[in-house]
């Protein structure tokens, strides 16, 4: 049952979202996006400490707040949920994440596989490895329903080399 309404929502948020697809935002898209690429984690010369929690006020935040790399160059994030929610982090170019953001709001419950994103229980760590092959900037951000609006979301900076 969970299979099947999996796949009608994603069959849903195909069509709304194609552009989302063509871009690599989900899985079965292509693995080349604006921000970047998968990384191999060999060739890692940094890695960034990311934290997610909500605050006793409300807000959900990212700890660093913003992040800023060198084009080219290859980045580890470990990333740890220290909240009581469930997280995510996403990379992406600003357009893409909203559009990201708008099916997450319309189908809450789907799952996606991504390169670019992991998605966290609380008290739980991983890590997303990636190649900034293009400056700009560009965002991270937590698309859970809600937690965008709650803050959860920061500036990707990539310089030029």
């Amino acid at each position: 049952m969970k299979t099947t309404l999996f796949a009608l929502a994603f069959l849903a948020a195909s069509s709304l979202a194609s552009p989302m697809l063509a871009s690599g935002s989900h899985a079965g898209g292509h693995d080349v996006m604006s921000v970047g690429e998968p990384g191999d984690a060999k060739k890692a010369t940094q890695t960034v400490r990311v934290t997610m929690k909500e605050t006793d006020d409300g807000k959900m935040i990212f700890t660093p707040a913003s992040i800023k790399v060198r084009q080219g160059q290859t980045v580890r994030f470990a990333i740890k949920n220290v909240g009581e929610l469930e997280h995510e982090f996403v990379l992406d170019d600003k357009a893409q994440i909203q559009e990201h953001k708008a099916a997450m709001e319309k189908f809450p419950d789907m799952e996606h596989a991504d390169p670019n994103a992991i998605r966290l229980e609380p008290g739980k760590s991983g890590e997303i490895v990636w190649t900034f092959t293009n400056n700009g900037t560009f965002q991270f951000a937590c698309l859970v329903p809600g937690h965008y609006d709650a803050g959860m979301h920061g500036p990707l900076e990539v310089v030029k080399k």
